[in-house]
């Protein structure tokens, strides 16, 4: 459990840093999104998830 909620930390801690480097960027990023269809965000988040998957799989063997 505490291997879960220290990578959850990292997710903010990441995403926190790339908001604060990039905060004009990120905010034209976010109002994109509302334009692009659902399913191509879907098709996006499950391939970031198999990358992510595979990534877990290879470093924890």
């Amino acid at each position: 459990m505490l291997e879960l909620f220290s990578a959850l930390a990292l997710v903010l801690v990441l995403e926190g840093l790339v908001y604060a480097a990039f905060p004009e960027q990120m905010k034209k990023l976010l109002a994109s999104i509302q334009s692009t269809p659902a399913s191509t965000i879907r098709a996006a988040a499950l391939a970031c998830a198999g990358v992510g998957l595979v990534l877990l799989w290879l470093l924890r063997g």
